[in-house]
């Protein structure tokens, strides 16, 4: 049996347990720059507010119906799934984290346990010691686990937040209850193809034969079927997979019209990005450079360019890639161009101690002490604390972040204080 454990409005509920004022009220949270809405709790969802709705426009409906807005807390976010996890390693040894806010846990060897009562034993504990409450699904594949966490979250009182799939008619209700854009691993596209068909749920998807699978869609259709017919054919992934590129990029506070000033931002995003990559020990083969003016402003030509930089051997260097990531600008930078936007984009990531080394490079070790010098420090210290001669020394970007949270559990400085009650 495979376990979809899912935390509940994972981004709300974690703002609130810190602040339990704000239990049972609507809550949205923000993207990055206070941009638009990322998560909702349950409240708000009722309240009509949509999924990626502008922050601006929505400012006056969150005044008026009583909405708060939190900034989003990502090192609180990050630290509360890292203890949600840790917690739901305890129940078996076959485990993958999905994303920050889901895990799938194989029962296997569990054929004379209660697994609704292994289920509710980890709700019970994940809410006990985190505050975090979580849904539980429990079926024969991973794909019916999706659906069976979806039927504990839409119908609690009725499951109380666990529901196992258990027979064969509880599953064809179930696939007959879920719609084909619904389902675990079937696009938009794809959805709207099966559809035309007048395949319009689950169950029908599961009645498709397999040759029309494999001529129309592609062979990891063709394994989601039989994973919803009960006959596992998606396994667990042992390991997260590494990143396949990381990125920085970010629209600046006002236009940049000097060369220096462009310079000192792709400097600046390239070395976030080395940080980035030595910290899953990834090395990269190229980068991509891309900057644009504002293409809403009046009066003014569009422009946006790119340009791929390839390096000379695979490196996680910060000065190494600084250098490049410089070259790279300058063979798209246009004078006279207000520019708005820039970005660095690391491509071609490798594992470091798999990398390929050159024959005509010997130095290109050569900054691996100093970087993990850095890192230590950063670590230690706070980010920002050391800068390549290229950045601003004085100046460290900071997103707009006007509803932000404490980070109650990754800043020191931000840890609850409990005093004890003053004798009257």
């Amino acid at each position: 049996m495979f376990a979809l454990v899912d935390c509940n409005n994972f981004y709300a509920s974690c703002e609130r347990v810190f602040q339990p004022q704000w239990e049972g009220k609507p809550v949205v949270i923000l993207s990055n720059n206070d941009g638009c809405v990322i998560a909702r709790s349950n409240e708000a969802k009722a309240l009509g507010i949509p999924m990626g709705a502008p922050a601006f426009q929505y400012k006056d409906v969150f005044a008026q119906k009583q909405i708060k807005v939190f900034s989003s807390n990502y090192p609180l976010y990050g630290d509360m799934s890292s203890r949600v996890m840790k917690i739901l390693e305890r129940y078996t040894p076959e485990f993958e984290i999905y994303s920050i806010d889901e895990a799938f846990l194989r029962f296997d060897g569990f054929d004379y346990f209660d697994l609704e009562a292994q289920g509710k034993a980890m709700k019970k504990q994940v809410l006990q010691w985190t505050g975090i409450p979580v849904s539980v699904g429990m079926a024969p594949s991973k794909a019916l686990a999706k659906i069976a966490n979806k039927i504990a979250k839409k119908y609690v009182q009725q499951t109380g937040g666990v529901y196992v799939m258990k027979t064969e008619e509880q599953r064809i209700k179930a696939l007959k209850w879920t719609a084909v854009k619904d389902i675990w691993g079937i696009g938009r596209q794809h959805a709207k193809r099966l559809e035309k068909q007048g395949i319009t749920d689950a169950y029908a998807f599961t009645n498709l034969p397999d040759q029309w699978l494999r001529k129309h869609m592609s062979v990891l259709e063709l394994r989601l079927k039989k994973d919803l017919l009960g006959l596992p054919c998606i396994p667990l992934e042992e390991t997260p997979p590494s990143k396949k590129s990381i990125a920085t990029t970010r629209s600046f506070r006002s236009d940049i019209c000097e060369r220096s000033a462009l310079e000192e931002r792709i400097a600046t995003y390239t070395a976030t990005c080395a940080e980035k990559l030595r910290a899953q020990k990834s090395s990269c083969t190229a980068l991509l450079v891309f900057v644009r003016n504002n293409p809403h402003k009046k009066n003014s030509t569009p422009y946006r360019n790119s340009c791929v930089v390839t390096l000379p051997y695979a490196t996680d260097s910060s000065i190494t890639l600084v250098k490049h990531a410089l070259l790279g600008l300058q063979s798209i930078y246009q004078p006279d161009i207000a520019y708005k936007k820039a970005g660095v984009i690391l491509l071609g990531l490798t594992p470091t101690n798999q990398k390929q080394l050159t024959l005509f490079s010997p130095n290109q070790n050569k900054h691996d002490s100093l970087m993990q010098a850095i890192d230590k420090m950063h670590r230690r210290f706070g980010p920002h604390r050391i800068k390549l001669a290229q950045q601003d020394l004085n100046t460290t970007w900071k997103m707009r972040q006007e509803h932000l949270s404490p980070r109650f559990t990754t800043e020191l400085n931000d840890i609850l204080r409990v005093y004890p009650e003053k004798e009257t």
